[in-house]
């Protein structure tokens, strides 16, 4: 993807999904970094934060109540329930960056994106992927900030997920971040026409 802010580019909006610990949120981060024109939804989520962890940046980090208000008045794109906590897109901030005419990425789990696919089909959605499952385990098992019977839950979820991968328009796996990103930021660039064709399609 050039530098160049004048380069036009298409305002599409992309999914980036996969399961738990495969690095989606590692390789957003190197995206960003490389390539801070970048614009990315934060989600909001019912979940307690990590430490580390800044409300407005990483998430914004709200109470079931105020969750409920958000779905009630349709103010999220997608929301989801995983490992017991509640995430959403808030909806008004990517119509207003899509309507500038510039493109937009959402991090968000298989749910959600599923919710993106029905409620906007012109959306790309990316799958991330591992590149084995044996290092995916080794992945969550690292995190150090969950019980094991959650990471065995995650484990769970993840299998799942992964079997859902086809239902995706483009698979990158995850072997080296800064090729990942790569990758994902030549997809958000791409015209529609360049798109590679999920299995299910």
């Amino acid at each position: 993807m050039p530098t160049d802010h004048r380069s036009p580019v298409p305002a599409r909006l992309t999914v980036l999904s996969g399961p738990s610990g495969v690095g989606k949120g590692t390789v957003v981060a190197e995206v960003r970094r490389r390539y801070p024109e970048v614009w990315l939804s934060v989600s909001v989520t019912t979940r307690a934060r990590r430490p580390g962890e800044v409300d407005g940046v990483h998430y914004h980090f709200v109470d079931g109540a105020e969750f409920d208000r958000l779905i009630a008045e349709d103010g999220l794109l997608e929301w989801a329930e995983y490992a017991g906590n509640r995430y959403g897109t808030p909806a008004a901030p990517v119509r207003e960056r899509l309507a500038t005419g510039a493109p937009a990425l959402l991090e968000i789990e298989l749910q959600g994106a599923r919710q993106v696919r029905a409620r906007a089909p012109e959306a790309q959605l990316v799958f991330l992927a591992p590149p084995s499952w044996g290092e995916l385990e080794r992945r969550l098992a690292g995190r150090g900030s969950e019980t094991r019977d959650v990471q065995e839950r995650r484990l769970a979820i993840a299998q799942a997920e992964l079997d859902a991968a086809g239902e995706f328009d483009v698979v990158v796996v995850n072997d080296d971040v800064a090729r990942a990103a790569d990758e994902l930021v030549s997809l958000l660039a791409a015209p529609s026409s360049e798109r590679t064709v999920g299995a299910s399609e």
